[in-house]
């Protein structure tokens, strides 16, 4: 039997999933989050949420039957589950394809009263990235089996707990020189974790369906931009280094071959291209949602642990 304030959360364990149960749970909805690996992830999405309102399920196969049962208790379902980079060969296809596809299909099947679907940014026109491709192709499949869906396309989503300002944050300090690609002209519109979890909260609250909202922070800003405010932010000076393509090629073909890459070939790629609104879609904006938190000011309340001397260097601000 549906519960009518139960949310099932795929994709529970990162920043915004995350941040989606501290959101929900707090105002007496019920959620209950989907992992891969119950033991590693369980207890770190348990912190997030108001004792009694959490249910963790383990799913290690996404088929029909594990997902039907799933849905089954379940009015809302949210899915967050996406990669920036394959492991395995037609990964993107199977993660941010085959799988929307099944569980959109499923939610249909199930009468589930709303089907969030989070997608990205900036993709329509990147038809050379297999990332790109794959997100293009599942929002297009959602929307053929959930008509009523709602496709979130967030720019760049930021926070403490990120993989894109921390990253930087800790390149940074190590690195003297920062490569810039594409002369780092190209422009993001970065949204906080905590504005973007206000639009999806908003979007369950107002029940909203069918339509596709491209998910912006107040600000433009370019590659280049960005890297000097984490600069600043943790009182770092370094070489900024207009890179050729060619050279970025091959530095992109070195970084991929890490565990957890620093930059792929796909990803050089994608950089190409504008992480900005299309003009396409409507924005959170224009349905009265606004996202109204600063980079440098989000990026300043912790980055003081990529700084010398760490948490102390707070300390010494407010003496001096």
């Amino acid at each position: 039997m549906k519960n009518q304030d139960s949310i099932l959360i795929f994709g529970s364990s990162g920043q915004i999933g995350r941040s989606l149960i501290r959101k929900f749970t707090k105002s007496n909805y019920r959620v209950i989050a989907v992992t891969r690996n119950i033991h590693r992830k369980g207890y770190q999405i348990k912190t997030q949420s108001n004792y009694g309102y959490l249910e963790l399920e383990e799913i290690n196969s996404f088929n029909e039957e594990n997902v039907s049962q799933l849905m089954e208790k379940s009015s809302i379902c949210i899915n967050l589950i996406g990669i920036l980079y394959e492991k395995k060969e037609n990964q993107f296809n199977l993660i941010h394809s085959e799988l929307p596809s099944l569980l959109s299909s499923i939610a249909a099947k199930k009468s589930i009263d709303q089907f969030i679907h989070v997608s990205a940014l900036g993709i329509e026109s990147a038809i050379d990235s297999k990332y790109a491709v794959s997100k293009l192709a599942g929002e297009k499949k959602v929307k053929q089996n959930f008509p009523n869906s709602i496709i979130l396309k967030p720019s760049i989503v930021y926070s403490v707990d990120d993989n894109f300002t921390t990253n930087f944050m800790s390149l940074l300090s190590i690195l003297p020189v920062m490569p810039l690609y594409y002369g780092g002209k190209t422009k993001f519109t970065p949204i906080h974790v905590s504005d973007f979890t206000d639009i999806v909260f908003q979007i369950v609250q107002k029940k909203i369906y069918a339509e596709t909202i491209e998910c912006i922070g107040p600000e433009v800003i370019s590659f280049k931009e960005i890297i000097l405010k984490i600069l600043k932010s943790i009182k770092k000076k370094r070489l900024l280094l207009s890179m050729p393509l060619s050279l970025a090629k091959v530095n992109a073909r070195l970084f991929q071959l890490m565990p957890k890459p620093l930059l792929t070939i796909d990803q050089l790629k994608l950089l190409k291209y504008d992480n900005i609104v299309s003009k396409k879609y409507k924005t959170n904006f224009h349905l009265n949602m606004n996202a109204n938190k600063k980079f440098d000011e989000e990026i300043n309340r912790y980055s003081y642990n990529w700084t010398s001397g760490g948490q102390f260097s707070k300390k010494i601000d407010k003496i001096k």
